[in-house]
């Protein structure tokens, strides 16, 4: 197969639909919430600016895969869901999820355990010695 035949197969344009550091995690919070703002997208999202979340957002508005719906109050208010092409992700985004699982337990590990301190450390309480 060589390239032009590649670009036009199903998994190229699948992989190309779902590339990006923060579609996954983006879809992962929309598959757990019924509708997000923007800014709690962007707030519960470490590290992604907001340029780059609108434009993940716009690309997979585009892609049928989440709906955007503008509210129109004072100041405006935009929600975002996850559209029922999107939801026909799901189990596909589990049975990944499910390989790592099974295949790369060292990176999963990991992940566990950074997640584990992140939480004890945000968990820890600080205590004052008493004279």
């Amino acid at each position: 197969m060589n390239y032009n035949q590649f670009k036009h197969c199903g998994l190229n344009v699948a992989l190309n639909i779902l590339s990006g550091k923060w579609k996954p995690i983006i879809l992962y919070h929309l598959f757990h919430q019924e509708e997000l703002r923007f800014t709690e997208l962007w707030r519960i999202i470490p590290k992604v600016t907001k340029k780059v979340l609108m434009e993940h957002l716009k690309q997979m508005e585009n892609n049928g895969l989440i709906i955007r719906e503008e509210k129109h109050t004072f100041p405006p208010e935009v929600y975002y869901s996850i559209s029922e092409k999107g939801k026909t992700l799901g189990p596909i985004l589990a049975s990944l999820e499910l390989w790592a699982n099974e295949n790369e337990t060292d990176a999963v590990n990991e992940m566990k355990a950074m997640k584990k301190a992140a939480l004890d450390k945000k968990n820890q309480t600080i205590t004052i010695p008493t004279r």
